[in-house]
């Protein structure tokens, strides 16, 4: 993918690790498949990503990584256990890689959606999605545009040039009841 990006563009001013998948289940159940597919797709793949970014940017001496990560990397929940560990394993690889990466002028921070809207969320019934809302202090699910708003912040707006290292939480308050 890179190599695609530098033929045809030359270089890369901002990487957006936003991959992720669930295969959810409690850990008594859980198999090492259901674990390793999670953490390859979640975990790993913003690894290479941003390794193969730093490799551009970091000759430019500028770029911007924003992770999107979850709030339940930050809280955990109930037979996500393998999503929960690679979440908050793509927050703990933000803030380093945000130690790492300064000095070549590369700014790392990460997104932490609550329950959004999502092709995610909308496999779950609607008894339990209720049952979420009235843990959100605001009462609601998130939107797609209110992580987007987030996210474009962070990558695009020079008032995000002195913002390394940070999680932001886009998630109606859920973080703070836990």
């Amino acid at each position: 993918m890179f190599d695609k990006i530098k033929e045809e563009y030359g270089t890369c001013d901002i990487l957006i690790n936003n991959a992720g998948i669930t295969a959810d289940t409690l850990v008594m159940r859980m198999k090492p498949a259901q674990w390793q597919s999670v953490i390859d797709t979640n975990l790993t793949g913003v690894f290479y990503c941003t390794q193969a970014f730093f490799k551009l940017a970091a000759k430019k001496r500028t770029g911007r990584i924003i992770n999107i990560s979850s709030v339940v990397g930050q809280i955990g929940n109930p037979g996500q256990a393998n999503y929960a560990a690679a979440k908050g394993g793509v927050i703990a690889m933000g803030m380093s890689n945000a130690k790492e990466f300064a000095a070549r002028g590369i700014t790392v921070n990460t997104v932490c959606p609550g329950f959004i809207e999502t092709d995610m969320t909308a496999k779950l019934s609607d008894e339990y999605l209720e049952q979420v809302a009235e843990g959100i202090p605001l009462k609601r699910l998130g939107k797609p545009e209110e992580v987007a708003g987030m996210t474009r912040f962070l990558a695009l707006d020079p008032a995000a040039d002195y913002i390394t290292g940070h999680c932001f939480n886009v998630d109606g308050g859920i973080a703070i009841g836990a």
